[in-house]
């Protein structure tokens, strides 16, 4: 018979250092029984975190290059928060100051879409006509396997995409007509229980800070208390597996740390977990002065990785579906980090909401499709009283924009400020806001590739077929019905990858599935008709 593994003697390496890794290793040590010092994380760069990534200072300019909204859904992401220590409060979780911060601070949006001439629309219908419910109720009917790599825009008539709801819909959540229609039905099925207040996002729950300093340092101050090993600055550029027919073990991880060849020889009983892909490989960063330019060479070593690693198995996946389609994939955000209130006051007193209390406001006549949100400030642990940050985003960079004759993405800071401003009527203001801002532009070619249409078998399972210790975590797995860009996907991704491997009679929470609830369907049919 043979003898279970001590945890003591088990290893894990987790290739990556964004929140699918940090996730299975706090998951590992909670309910593995793994040391701390057993747990090993491989990242390329230098800080962990991924694409929850917050940083700078008030003097150089604030960076976020993408922001998360949370929802009560988030079963396996709560879980996890729920098992790390505040870093503020003593004796509370995260999840506990998340809680207690959305229960102090409603969000409820007045000004969610605004139209060319700065009135604010009417969003409390969808405008729906009744062909775009009868496609609707056939899409959440169609089983996916006879969707196949359909587009959006394939399924909706022309008509569809100048409605209220995808106006709301597709800047929450950054959907073009372009991408999958497999992943645009699970997520009308995933949030249906948000269509009745898909116009004030009252369903969103928001981190007290930007989701790095909120969410990935307590965890990261956690782990490192726990004695896990970051290897940072550590890119893991292939994987040895044993030489067998019906099973897939790995027993060598190839890296370079400071330019220098490494190897990491791995035990039978050890674990590795491999993020494969990333959504914010190669952004390039712009100033106030100059426009980012955009890094169109290969991805970085997550996608090299895979690359090399699908070559071996016909069951680890297609990366090329994903990374070699920039056209569809790419957009550019924007953070703003001012030296004074100016433009929060004019927001505010344009939109009626106080910043914390809104949510997106989408200029939908834009050429660029421009959204910005105000976060409760201050948004980072380190920024001083009297400077405010801000968030937005274009998802259509490539296209001229109407007050700046120019390419979004190939304008600076200010010049983004400028079109900003103007298709929101406060150009009087506008020497004013721009003279105490800093706007520092994000250009993000990968950004929506997990959105991009796709083949059964073109995402690996999370544990591959005969798989003894290997596993692939991310937003380029594949999970039924779940949904990608989103923190839930890669935290279950964690989970069940360490259930898994580690043959715990454990699951992961099920998934909130509100279609089966009868007055979320109910109610998500009065929305389509209002």
């Amino acid at each position: 018979m043979t003898q279970p593994i001590a945890p003591v003697s088990r290893h894990a390496y987790l290739v990556g250092g964004g929140i699918a890794s940090l996730a299975a290793a706090a998951f590992l040590i909670r309910d593995g029984h793994l040391p701390g010092a057993n747990i090993h994380i491989l990242e390329e760069a230098a800080l962990v975190g991924g694409s929850l990534d917050a940083a700078g200072q008030a003097d150089q300019g604030y960076v976020l290059r993408g922001g998360r909204m949370l929802n009560f859904s988030y079963r396996c992401t709560y879980e996890l928060l729920a098992a790390i220590p505040s870093l503020e409060h003593a004796g509370k979780s995260v999840y506990e100051d998340i809680m207690a911060f959305n229960e102090q601070l409603k969000t409820h949006a007045l000004a969610r879409v605004v139209d060319r001439h700065g009135h604010v629309v009417d969003v409390t219908t969808m405008g729906f006509t009744e062909p775009d419910r009868l496609a609707i109720v056939e899409l959440l009917a169609m089983p996916e396997h006879l969707l196949g790599t359909k587009r959006v825009n394939e399924w909706f008539r022309p008509g569809f995409f100048t409605t209220n709801f995808w106006f709301m819909w597709a800047t929450m959540f950054a959907f073009q007509p372009w991408h999958s229609l497999v992943e645009f039905k699970r997520y009308l099925l995933r949030f249906l229980h948000e269509f009745p207040r898909i116009d004030t996002l009252a369903g969103v729950d928001r981190t007290p800070y930007n989701q790095f300093d909120s969410m990935v340092l307590p965890i990261l101050t956690w782990l490192q208390g726990q004695g896990v090993d970051f290897r940072l600055g550590s890119q893991v550029t292939d994987l040895d597996f044993a030489p067998h027919a019906t099973t897939k073990t790995v027993v060598r991880l190839h890296y370079t740390r400071s330019q220098v060849a490494q190897i990491q020889d791995v035990q039978p009983h050890d674990l590795v977990m491999v993020t494969n892909g990333s959504m914010t490989a190669n952004s390039t960063l712009g100033t106030m002065t100059t426009a980012p330019v955009l890094n169109a060479a290969p991805g970085d070593g997550a996608w090299a990785l895979w690359e090399t690693v699908a070559q071996k198995y016909s069951d680890f996946g297609r990366p090329y579906v994903f990374d070699k389609r920039l056209h569809e994939s790419t957009w550019e955000s924007f953070t703003v980090t001012s030296h004074g209130t100016l433009f929060f006051d004019l927001m505010e007193k344009f939109s009626g909401n106080k910043a914390g209390t809104g949510a997106l406001v989408t200029l939908k006549d834009s050429s660029w499709l421009l959204s910005v949100v105000l976060a409760y400030q201050p948004h980072f642990i380190n920024q001083p009283a009297g400077v405010t940050v801000f968030w937005g985003y274009g998802l259509f960079p490539d296209r001229v924009g109407d007050y700046v004759p120019k390419k979004m993405s190939d304008c600076s800071g200010e010049e983004i400020m400028t079109e900003l401003l103007s298709q929101l009527h406060f150009t009087e203001h506008l020497p004013a806001v721009i003279a105490e801002a800093n706007c520092i532009p994000a250009l993000l070619p990968y950004i929506t590739s997990q959105f991009l249409t796709r083949a059964p078998g073109d995402r690996p399972q999370v544990v591959p077929e005969g798989s003894t210790n290997f596993a692939f975590l991310g937003q380029f797995t594949e999970m039924p019905d779940d949904v990608v860009f989103t923190v839930e996907y890669s935290v279950r991704s964690a989970q069940l990858a360490v259930y898994k491997l580690l043959k715990l009679d454990k699951q992961p929470p099920a998934l909130y599935k509100g279609q089966h609830d009868p007055k979320v369907l109910y109610r998500a049919l009065q929305t389509m008709h209002r």
